[in-house]
């Protein structure tokens, strides 16, 4: 394995500014000359869309995963919202983390800033990982920003399902959505029992393209 052991952080050399925030006060720097981890805890564990190095089973303490955010795109359109996933302060939250190797980090953050970042319902974030070998990194992260007008941090279960089960946007069935992160949680030995209901009322997990949309 070439480049940087896996657990070490990332660090600050030749810093860059993060050009895409730099007008909103963007709270991450990188270093030009170093890999960057990047954690999954949505649909960029099925489906990162950028190029990595290695992928590892990752723990984010201080935050949790919540279907907290109004899609106008992926999942649901401006008119017919869909709602996927967003980090919430506290609590933990298992995912997957990336690592992008020096010469890629520059294309993958704005491959990032693209999907993610569309509607700036995120705050963009280096957080501290740890891996099952209790080594540890700093990846980037997005957090709900829950000032933004698509947050849905509100919602009862029984909203959220009425809106699951009948929204879809460019990414496909927002019912895709939620199965197919149960399907990679499981994967990963992990239960949650919020989104499991909601793939249990949405109909279960056998008849999902574990590939689809984002």
């Amino acid at each position: 394995m070439s480049g940087r052991p896996c657990g070490s952080p990332i660090t600050q050399i030749n810093l860059v500014v993060c050009p895409a925030r730099a007008d909103a006060g963007c709270p991450w720097v990188m270093a030009a000359s170093t890999d960057l981890w990047v954690f999954g805890y949505g649909s960029l564990m099925w489906k990162p869309g950028f190029a990595f190095e290695e992928m590892r089973p990752a723990l984010l303490q201080g935050w949790h995963r919540e279907l907290c955010i109004y899609s106008h795109h992926w999942r649901g359109t401006a008119d017919n919202p869909g709602l996927v996933l967003g980090l919430d302060a506290g609590g933990s939250c298992h995912g997957v983390a990336y690592r992008v190797a020096a010469a890629k980090v520059d294309d993958v953050r704005a491959y990032l800033h693209a999907r993610e970042m569309r509607g700036s319902v995120y705050h963009e974030r280096v957080l501290p990982v740890t891996f099952s070998n209790r080594e540890g990194t700093e990846a980037l992260t997005y957090v709900s920003d829950e000032t933004h007008q698509q947050y849905a941090g509100n919602l009862t279960r029984e909203e959220r399902l009425r809106i699951v089960r009948i929204c879809r946007g460019e990414g496909g069935p927002n019912r895709d959505y939620v199965i197919n992160t149960v399907l990679h949680l499981r994967y990963l030995g992990v239960h949650d029992a919020e989104l499991e209901w909601l793939a249990e009322q949405l109909g279960g997990v056998d008849t999902i393209d574990m590939g689809a949309g984002i």
